[in-house]
């Protein structure tokens, strides 16, 4: 049991420090979506975000790991992954979560529109310890 009432099982673990591994946690996240029986909308919506924050782990964070889990709450099911590195942190979360905002040559719409993409988003990173971000996408019955 974690920490929001939700069982998780541990499907698999991929070191971030590459855009070869970068590809391959997506190709993972795509596979146990389908394998969990996500529809073809709820996985683009996962494999995006999952895309989005596992290239800002290796960008911004320098690399780091992510953690694929199926969870159960009991009601529902569904996928959570976690992002952790051990890079600069973020000084200011609030607006590195807005539209527009970015630290280096992209769009801005990394943060913010991976937490839109997700059913469940929490952040935390401090300065000169890193972050670690969190989604999860729940499996629409």
């Amino acid at each position: 049991m974690n920490g929001n009432g939700a069982t998780d099982r541990l499907l698999t673990q991929v070191s971030l420090r590459s855009d070869e591994e970068i590809v391959r946690l997506r190709q993972i996240v795509r596979d146990e979506a389908i394998a969990h029986g996500f529809s073809l909308i709820e996985q683009t919506r996962f494999v995006t975000a999952a895309s989005e924050l596992a290239r800002n782990t290796l960008q911004y964070g320098g690399g780091g790991d992510a953690r694929l889990d199926a969870v159960s709450n009991g009601v529902r099911v569904g996928l959570k992954l976690t992002f952790t590195d051990q890079g600069p942190g973020i000084p200011d979360i609030e607006r590195a979560l807005q539209d527009g905002f970015t630290s280096g040559n992209g769009l801005g719409l990394g943060l913010g529109g991976s937490r839109r993409l997700c059913d469940a988003f929490t952040i935390d990173s401090t300065p000169g310890s890193g972050t670690t971000v969190t989604i999860i996408k729940w499996k629409v019955r």
